[in-house]
């Protein structure tokens, strides 16, 4: 991951959010102060255990298996604290919906383990880990302490916010919470049938692989090595895409609270798209070195919203 997003996303989250919640309110009432001292015990313990661990075990992905859990934790927190108002239970309900469906497919590809500190690795995580810029490992070790451990969990928690700002607005469910609703949940389906059509082609691709098949050898469209078909024909990150609009309407419903157009709460939304240019800019620079028609997908095929259909190599 290149230094200058780095320093991005890390200068937007320290600036930002405190500029934004003098700027754009809502004030959080004594109550919901206390709700958010409640969340930052839990981000700052998972945090210490995500960088205690992932040096203790060299497995770096410890945040990834708390990623899909700790925002339905934060929501169900906040809606028991906001005495279970409709509002707040359908949010959390639609945030452990999605938690249990990313932490399903997380699951299946070997991330956890009775040994809850062992499991499969992200493959990005190995990469990076590996390359000049974090030699020898005391850069690594600080890079693991503040962007993954602090900057992810607090990230994860922020994205959790709209929840808090509707806390203290009992404003009836409305219109606008119906359409953050369907939203949510839409986007939800689509990000679903993306991982489902890449856990698919993956299969099938290492299936073929690993019974002596090379991958020159491999049927169309399997040899390309990386998948087109479904979603993945019309976006190079459809997964993505469905990631960072689920948590964009899911602020709708702080709109729908009676907060305004724009709030403070937007900041772990903004901060999250910043965080997947990042990181799809580094997983298509690995697959660019594993595979040679990879960059003509580039050429081709919108990174997140869909658009123009990939074209077949004649």
């Amino acid at each position: 991951m290149k230094k200058a997003v780095l320093a991005l996303i890390l200068g937007l989250s320290v600036a930002a959010c405190p500029l934004l919640y003098f700027l754009a309110g809502p004030e959080l009432t004594p109550d919901q102060l206390s709700v958010l001292g409640t969340l930052l015990i839990i981000a700052a313990c998972s945090g210490l255990y995500c960088f205690i661990v992932g040096e203790l075990t060299s497995n770096n992905s410890q945040m990834d298996k708390l990623w899909s859990i700790l925002p339905a934790v934060y929501t169900w927190v906040i809606a028991a604290c906001g005495g279970m108002a409709p509002r707040l239970v359908i949010m959390a309900c639609l945030a452990t919906l999605w938690g249990a469906r990313l932490t399903f497919n997380f699951a299946r590809k070997g991330a956890y383990s009775w040994k809850f500190w062992t499991g499969t690795e992200d493959y990005r995580w190995v990469v990076l880990r590996g390359k000049k810029e974090f030699q020898p490992h005391w850069k690594w070790l600080v890079f693991n302490f503040f962007f993954i451990s602090i900057y992810q969990n607090a990230l994860v928690l922020m994205t959790t916010f709209p929840a808090l700002v509707v806390m203290g607005n009992p404003t009836p469910l409305n219109w606008i919470d119906c359409l953050a609703g369907v939203l949510t949940f839409g986007f939800i389906v689509y990000e679903t049938v993306a991982d489902e059509q890449q856990w698919a082609f993956q299969t099938r691709k290492w299936a073929m692989i690993n019974s002596g098949s090379r991958l020159e050898d491999l049927p169309e469209p399997y040899r390309k090595g990386f998948n087109t078909i479904g979603l993945w024909s019309r976006s190079r990150h459809p997964n993505y895409f469905a990631e960072q609009a689920i948590w964009v309407c899911f602020y709708i419903f702080s709109i729908a609270a009676g907060t305004g157009l724009f709030n403070w709460s937007l900041i772990g939304a903004l901060l999250l798209i910043v965080l997947f240019l990042g990181s799809a800019a580094f997983a298509e620079e690995i697959s660019k070195e594993k595979y040679p028609l990879y960059a003509k997908y580039c050429a081709e095929v919108s990174k997140f919203f869909p658009g123009k259909k990939w074209k077949e190599a004649s």
